[in-house]
């Protein structure tokens, strides 16, 4: 349409300031989405040029078009116009000034792809030396714009080039030598190419997408949408030719032969910062260094995990008593009945539910950014890359595992930092075994009622022991899990860790803030909503149908509760003297309730484990939250519904309840039993909200489910059943 904004698309290497310069571009006028079928954010936004307004889109990072996942077969689907996607009118490639060679090779793919594009150097005020602009624009033939996006520098001229190429679009000539057999090799694959890849582009055009199709398609690639006879041929002619000899290493030579000389004069390396150059090479000596360089990384997340797991408390606890606070006042000044439960236990409970991440999830995106943005992260993938690949994970999954360790949701939204599809999903899938915050309520009051206080050796306390060891335990089989899913499941070969170190520089606090309430929000917009219709759910089974009649026990003030449940007035001090009786009335109820009758139902099942129906039914209430076994157990033992893992009474009670022959009903060997299941079971629909929102369907988050469900079940049985077998009761 004739008043149609266009399109211009921000492509470039990762760590070339990509980002930075996408925000100094539009500013607030941004939104984050998601490429169709695909987990990889899709930002766009509006660039005011002089005369009128275009759409930008920021690409996912790239080193090259040659593409291995369906992350980066986005980046030239959408800078093609390919599958659907609409034709950027011009790309914008940013390359670093300190690293122009390596940077250019991006650069020289599009141009034999014939894309109209204009060069974007960044970070000059990183460099020594002046950028050789008039020598690169004759070496390219397109617009080449010298800037600091962190500085703000020169960016109204990369406008100006931005405007007059939309007007005229470089039409570039170039040409790249390479060996005599390719060109046969190349027709070959040429005639296998989709029809409307071929269609309307020039002979460069689809010699060049030729090229593309020889050097990313494999066995192994994970790319979509390639008709089956493309991906065959490109097999059939990589078994007879070196694609990176032919392909990649001509390429190199032109760049050596036309651009070495303008950055390296005689051979003298003069491009980039020597002071920065010379700093960042001191500093890896010592952060990359295997043990003084590891031994700093676990200082480094240790800091990480304790800021992200105390910081954050106050934060959780004001958001707790705000909805605290907000549930009793509408409580008080609205009047009793089913309306009023659902407001408030399932409405308000449910978006507090959802609101008490945000902490964690604004500080980790906030701490990760920082380092990510300082180049830190780079080297601390590289270092636990040594360790992580013998299990089939990434490097980038360690810190999303320990992150873990603090809240599965926001240790989950960080794998987007890993830029395979395969890599992140093996995360996802045993990021949840991590022992949470969460889990440390439910062991607390399990080890205390359960355990005796004492020693073991006359030293090490029993019940710091069970802790530590529920710790090392979970690691050990999240790192287990990720051995079996990556050969089974999630199958795929992993692939080597390629990344650039990038010189150590001041992390962009506008940008590194911006990332962060993006990745917030979109929390808030699509895993909140799952997670507050779950709540909902589980408020209803735990809360209906309700008794007929009251428990036998004071009867003026459990009736009086009761009308409260109706609507209907009653005398709030009469109840209020013999709350006793009102919290059994509560027990009874959820003892009745849809939940309740499920806990019944299932006690045979969980039997074996040595769970009965009250666990049962803590078990069913810990799926809204881990943490709220401890309050189901308090309302099904008359405690009422204020209870912790502190509260004496109901320590009490679980230690003390007996069965009709006088024997525990809760031995240390239930007690080991329920926390093996609670370590390894998947009972937080937070989690299978945000896994749904990150793999766009509910396939992984049903296979989490049955999986770590299956598994604690089975771990659990073993431990009861072995250890009544070993004499332990």
């Amino acid at each position: 349409m004739p008043d149609a904004r266009p399109l211009v698309a921000l492509i470039g290497n990762p760590n070339t300031g990509k980002t930075t310069l996408f925000n100094r571009l539009t500013g607030s006028r941004a939104k984050v989405g998601n490429y169709a079928g695909i987990t990889v954010d899709r930002r766009t936004g509006t660039l005011k040029l002089p005369s009128r307004e275009v759409d930008l889109l920021d690409l996912p990072g790239a080193y090259s078009l040659a593409a291995r996942s369906p992350e980066e077969q986005i980046t030239i689907e959408a800078v093609l116009g390919l599958d659907d996607e609409p034709a950027p009118a011009l790309s914008v490639v940013v390359v670093d000034a300190g690293q122009l060679l390596r940077n250019l090779y991006l650069v020289l793919q599009l141009l034999e792809l014939e894309v109209p594009i204009v060069v974007a150097v960044n970070m000059i005020d990183e460099v020594d030396d002046p950028v050789p602009v008039e020598g690169l624009r004759k070496v390219l033939g397109v617009p080449v714009v010298p800037l600091s996006a962190r500085a703000g520098t020169h960016v109204d001229d990369l406008i100006a080039a931005i405007e007059a190429g939309l007007k005229t679009p470089p039409t570039p000539k170039l040409e790249v030598t390479y060996p005599d057999g390719l060109s046969s090799q190349l027709a070959e694959v040429e005639e296998a190419l989709p029809g409307d890849w071929r269609d309307g582009a020039s002979p460069g055009r689809r010699r060049a997408l030729a090229r593309w199709a020889l050097s990313s398609l494999d066995e192994h690639d994970e790319l979509r949408h390639i008709p089956p006879s493309l991906r065959e041929r490109c097999l059939a002619v990589s078994a007879d030719l070196d694609v990176d000899e032919a392909i990649i290493s001509a390429r190199y030579r032109f760049l050596d032969d036309h651009v070495g000389p303008l950055v390296a004069p005689e051979g003298v390396p003069t491009s980039g910062s020597r002071r920065v150059t010379r700093m960042t090479d001191r500093v890896d000596r010592v952060l990359l260094h295997p043990v003084w360089g590891f031994a700093i990384f676990v200082a480094v997340m240790l800091a990480v995990f304790q800021v992200l797991f105390s910081w954050s408390d106050p934060f959780i606890g004001l958001i707790e008593d705000g909805f605290s606070f907000l549930g009793d006042l509408t409580r008080n000044n609205l009047p009793g009945g089913v309306g009023t439960d659902l407001l408030v236990e399932g409405v308000i409970g449910g978006v507090g539910n959802v609101v008490v991440f945000l902490p964690q999830i604004v500080l980790l995106f906030l701490l990760l950014g920082l380092l990510e943005d300082s180049g830190y992260m780079a080297r601390a993938a590289y270092l636990m890359d040594r360790i992580m690949k013998s299990l089939g994970l990434h490097g980038r999954a360690f810190v999303p595992m320990l992150s873990g360790c603090a809240c599965a949701i926001p240790a989950i939204m960080a794998t987007r930092t890993m830029e395979r599809q395969r890599d992140r999903l093996l995360t996802m899938l045993v990021i949840p075994l991590m022992t949470c915050s969460a889990r440390l309520p439910v062991y607390t009051l399990v080890i205390a009622a359960l355990f005796p206080v004492g020693t073991v050796g006359g030293v090490f306390p029993v019940q710091g022991l069970l802790m530590v060891f529920m710790y090392v335990f979970s690691t050990l089989v999240a790192l287990a899990a990720a051995g079996v899913l990556g050969r089974t499941v999630v199958k795929g070969r992993r692939m080597p860790l390629l990344l650039e170190l990038p010189p150590y520089r001041l992390p962009t606090l506008r940008s590194v803030l911006r990332q962060t309430a993006e990745r917030a929000s979109s929390f808030l917009k699509e895993a909140g909503t799952v997670i507050l219709f779950f709540t909902i759910v589980l408020w209803a089974l735990l809360s209906f149908p309700k008794p007929d009649t009251p428990a036998p026990l004071a009867q003026p003030a459990v009736a009086g509760w009761q009308h409260a449940v109706q609507g209907e007035a009653f005398d709030v001090s009469e109840a209020a003297d013999n709350s006793a009786a009102v919290d059994a009335y509560r027990g009874e109820a959820l003892a009745t309730s849809a939940a309740g009758r499920v806990g019944h139902a299932i006690e045979p099942v969980m039997r074996p484990l040595g769970f009965d129906w009250k666990l049962s039914v803590g078990i069913l209430g810990a799926f809204s939250a881990r943490e709220v076994f401890v309050s189901t157990m308090g309302l099904i033992y008359g405690i009422g519904d204020e209870v912790d893992e502190e509260s004496q009474p109901l320590r009490e009670k679980i230690h003390e309840a007996k069965h009709a022959d006088g024997t525990p009903v809760y031995t240390p060997l239930v007690g080991l039993s329920l926390m093996i299941f609670f370590a390894l079971a998947c009972q937080c629909m937070s989690t299978l909200a945000v896994v749904k929102r990150e793999t766009k369907g509910w396939k992984w988050p049903s296979f989490l489910f049955v999986y770590m469900t299956s598994l604690a079940y089975v771990a659990s049985l073993l431990v009861y059943q072995g250890g009544r077998l070993l004499g332990f009761g």
